[in-house]
């Protein structure tokens, strides 16, 4: 994501996404393959060339899970800066999740009423409880994306037993979490980013729309969200990817995605979704901007 920023404010001028899976089969091992580990380094240089073909001044690189915790995701760090020149920084989940709040806060009014922010990467989940004036709670959970397709999802399409499966391990690793909204009480789940924008975009092309590009908030009803959850387990990999606005880089992750979504709905007894198409690139280049604004914060 490319952006100008300035005292007045900033504008995002590019963006782009290449589809690298660097976690896939090495997340459960902390490990980043060979494979992943080209895959990165092949995007990030032509990421850089893009960079300097813009004459980028400020440059921000971040890894999150898959990164920080691979036993060779330092050794990897160190290539991509050796032979791209670009720093990257290996940020802590709790670090993540603030970046994450940052970025969702800036794409919409949060209101007076709690919300359960969410944001499923393929190597974590980070989770915030917040309204537009204070943050709550926050936690990062190693239980993304990636890491649940490779435990659990074997069968295509999803079987019950696997679904039930799933259920079994949301309800061990997100105690924490369970016992926050109890405290806490939040009403409105805010997806970020990834298989919300996804979920989103299927919703608004079933109803013969598109969403703006430059929007900064989807809609994604919740009726509609279960009606896309039946849809999508009853389908295989290759009758998910023909759904319109379906894409590759969602597609193997999409199903659990999904599932681990309608489980929280359900436990913490939420019946609205809002999605925030900021997450944590927006929330990085929203500090940046409040280090310009506010230099001597």
């Amino acid at each position: 994501m490319l952006a100008d920023v300035s005292e007045v404010g900033y504008n995002i001028f590019l963006k782009d996404r290449i589809p690298v899976k660097i976690g896939e089969k090495g997340i459960n091992k902390n490990e980043i393959t060979p494979a992943a580990q080209k895959r990165a380094l092949e995007a990030l240089a032509d990421f850089n060339q893009t960079i300097k073909e813009n004459s980028v001044e400020k440059v921000f690189g971040t890894a999150t899970s898959a990164i920080r915790n691979a036993k060779n995701g330092k050794e990897l760090v160190a290539n991509i800066h050796r032979l791209t020149g670009i720093k990257i920084e290996i940020i802590s989940g709790l670090r993540e999740a603030e970046l994450i709040q940052l970025g969702a806060s800036m794409a919409m009014d949060l209101g007076t009423e709690k919300n359960l922010i969410m944001d499923i990467g393929g190597g974590s989940v980070e989770f915030i409880i917040a309204d537009k004036e204070q943050t709550y709670w926050m936690q990062s959970f190693e239980i993304g994306g990636q890491r649940m397709v490779e435990r659990f999802h074997k069968s295509d399409p999803i079987t019950a037993t696997e679904v039930d499966n799933l259920h079994q391990f949301f309800a061990a690793e997100l105690k924490p979490l369970f016992h926050a909204c109890l405290q806490y009480q939040p009403t409105t789940l805010v997806g970020c980013s990834g298989t919300f924008d996804t979920l989103s975009d299927i919703y608004m092309l079933s109803e013969g729309q598109e969403n703006d590009a430059h929007a900064s908030e989807y809609p994604l009803p919740t009726e509609a969200f279960y009606q896309l959850l039946a849809e999508l387990r009853k389908k295989s990999r290759s009758e998910r990817l023909a759904i319109p606005g379906m894409i590759e880089m969602r597609v193997d992750m999409i199903v659990v995605a999904s599932v681990f979504v309608a489980y929280i709905l359900e436990k913490v007894t939420i019946d609205r979704i809002r999605v925030s198409a900021y997450a944590l690139k927006e929330g990085i280049l929203f500090n940046a901007l409040k280090k310009i604004q506010n230099p001597k914060d």
